[in-house]
Formats: structure tokens, sequence, C-alpha cells
């Protein structure tokens, strides 16, 4: 997931494939003058699938393969044969991949979204456009009092549109803070991965993902997100471009240096920027982790105590020296099990 290889957004066109047509076509064999009809069925277009895949981390395959039109069904032919059912496209997702389709207001002409669905399971299917039914042979319309029915039904026509996928991390705990809050150095610390650590602001342009291992073999999921400025959820910075990860987390990690002018009104604009992007982020669980304290002596952490944030736990935490970092696992292990 590193560099311009992870992208999160993309719009695609799609087009499903049409029905095959029935056949209007009647027996013919040796010494059967008027053989009854025996037109076969048009086959079925092909479908546009998402497919949940635990492989996939981005949706950088589709932005090069932005036009996906599926075949139409074969037509019906004699001898009741069945016209060959086209093949589906189906095309592999990320996990937390949402579905929307662009509409356009005919009177108006302006375009909005309809959520379609969303993939959060491997192996999961989210059907965007059906394909069209294959026709009926003539063979279904024969009747006492038709026995030479020459209708046979047209194929059903396919669908079209254009559609937005976008991914949402999911990860159990998400890193909310402003840059350089050493989101990046903690996760490097309690995980295997190697996220870009430097100390400039949006360090990290993409979320990473880490798997944090507590006690008892048990883990958990960690996202680092880029970093939240004032305004983000007006789209400043990299604004709603990562927010949106955020909603898929089951809890999240608040962290502010301790060397932060207002450790409270820092708490406030990141809680702000949340509750103005999506007043639902209120509603997960919350853990405040004061960060860069391997230089404060237990004095100094008790004096600060008295000025943290309320409605809040907060923990003391140096990446650098260990500081708390094992409490920490636990602590957010402990939420994510409330």
């Amino acid at each position: 997931m590193a560099g311009s290889n992870f992208v999160d957004y993309v719009k695609i066109f799609a087009r499903s494939g049409h029905g095959g047509a029935g056949s209007a076509h009647f027996r013919r064999e040796k010494f059967v003058a008027f053989g009854g009809p025996d037109g076969g069925d048009g086959g079925k277009g092909g479908s546009i699938i998402l497919q949940g895949d635990s492989q996939y981390w981005t949706l950088i395959h589709l932005k090069y393969q932005r036009h996906q039109f599926a075949e139409d069904g074969e037509c019906g032919s004699g001898a009741r044969s069945h016209g060959k059912d086209a093949k589906d496209i189906i095309l592999p997702v990320p996990l937390g991949t949402v579905a929307k389709r662009v509409i356009t207001d005919e009177e108006t002409g302006e375009t909005y979204t309809e959520t379609v669905g969303e993939v959060t399971e491997h192996g999961e299917q989210l059907v965007l456009l059906k394909g069209g039914r294959g026709g009926l042979g003539n063979w279904h319309f024969r009747t006492a009092t038709n026995q030479a029915p020459r209708y046979a039904q047209p194929g059903e026509d396919g669908d079209e549109g254009a559609f937005i996928l976008e991914l949402k991390v999911l990860a159990d705990v998400g890193l909310v803070g402003f840059p350089n809050a050493g989101k990046s150095t903690l996760l490097s610390v309690v995980s295997a991965a190697k996220p870009k650590i430097a100390n400039y602001a949006f360090t990290t342009l993409e979320p990473n993902l880490g798997i944090v291992e507590v006690r008892d073999g048990h883990s958990f999921v960690m996202a680092d997100i880029p970093g939240i400025i004032e305004g983000a959820h007006e789209g400043r910075g990299l604004g709603t471009r990562f927010l949106r990860h955020i909603e898929r987390n089951s809890t999240l990690l608040f962290m502010i240096p301790a060397d932060s002018d207002d450790i409270c009104a820092d708490y406030k604009v990141l809680l702000g920027e949340l509750t103005q992007y999506n007043p639902e982020l209120l509603d997960k669980s919350r853990l405040l982790a004061i960060t860069k304290c391997d230089m404060l002596d237990d004095e100094l952490i008790e004096q600060m105590r008295e000025h943290l944030p309320e409605g809040i736990e907060a923990i003391f935490i140096s990446s650098v020296s260990g500081l708390n970092i094992s409490r920490l696992k636990d602590k957010l292990w402990e939420q994510l099990h409330k």
C-alpha cells in the first residue's frame, strides 16, 4: 500500500449484456411436411458484479479498466437449442468497497449518487448491473388453437450506467490526530507495518494497516490515517479523502503530542472535524494517547493530567522508549471487546 499505488476512489462506466432473442423455428424432418415449433430460448446477457477479495488493498486495478462491457447472450436456435449465456464480468475489490450509482436528473440535468451497496466480506458479491434475460422461443407459445406460433420473445435489454467505487479501510482501531502526532511511529512499533516516517506534515498520504498482537495470541488491525487539519471536513488538507476511512473503525485512538500548546483545544478541533463530517463517528469508543512522553518525568505527567479533556480516558505513551505501549495495546483490546 505504498506510494501512488494506493487508490481509494474510482469512477467506472459499465454495461451489462442484452439477452439473446428466442428462436421462431419450426421442426424440419424428412417425411414431416409441417413440423411443429421447436425454437429454443435465448441466453442470458452478462452481468457486472463486484466480489470481495481479501488479497486486494486498493482499487488501482480498476483505475485503468474504467469501462466494463459484458457480452450479450446468444440467440436460441432450432431443435429447442438454448442460446449460450454470456459470461458475467466479476470485478475483485478490497473489503470495505462502497458502490454508488451516478444518477442524472432528466429535468434539471444535475447529478447525484445512490448507494447500491457495500462489500465487506471475502467472496461476497454485489450486482451492479444485471444482464438481460434471454427471450423464450416459439416452442413455449404453442396452444391448442395455435399449433404453429411464429412469435418468439426478443431478449431483454441490458443496463448501463456510471458508478463510483469508494474504499473505506476496514480496521479495528483508527489513529486520529494532526500531522506529526506520532501515528506512523506508533504503528511501526506495535506492528510489522513500515509506514514512511518523517518530521513534516502529511508524510502519510494513504492509510497504512498493521496487525497488532496482544496477549494470549490475540490480535487486531490498526490503521494509520493521514493527519487531520482544521477544516478537513470541507476538503482542506487531504480533506474528506481520508475521513471516510475512519467510518469503518470500531475504536478511535486520538493522538496528541505532549508538547502541544493546548491538548484540550487540539482534542476539540479533532472531535469537531469528525462531527462535521459524520456525527455518527462520535458513537464509536474513543481513547486518548498523549505521545512523545519519553522526556517527561512522573511529576510533570501528573500536572498535565489535571488539564486533559474530560470524558475520555488518557494514556501517556512514548513509541521511542516504549513507555506504556503494552498498556495501550491492552486498553485498546479491552475497548474492542466491551
